[in-house]
């Protein structure tokens, strides 16, 4: 299995021991699932995104106060 040696100041290291401690854990695992967490939320946030993009226009049709200033003028323009 792929392993990573990853160097930390003296302080950051007391904040992640600190950190691993507060969640009743070792360090490797709170580092493992550190990175494991961070890509579900890219993933999530992507999804979130792409789901929001295939709306918006409907949601700006219902709600057109919603839709910010700098931004009401661009959907006219592309309207006509």
């Amino acid at each position: 299995m792929p392993s990573l040696n990853v160097s930390f100041t003296e302080e950051e290291m007391e904040g992640v021991r600190a950190a691993a401690a507060a969640e009743g854990k070792s360090l490797k695992q709170y580092l493992h699932d550190l990175g494991v967490r961070e890509m579900h939320r890219k993933r999530f946030v992507a999804g979130a995104a792409s789901w929001a993009d295939r709306l918006r226009e409907e949601f700006d049709a219902a709600f057109p106060e919603e839709i910010p200033p700098s931004e009401r003028d661009r959907g006219a323009t592309a309207a006509r």
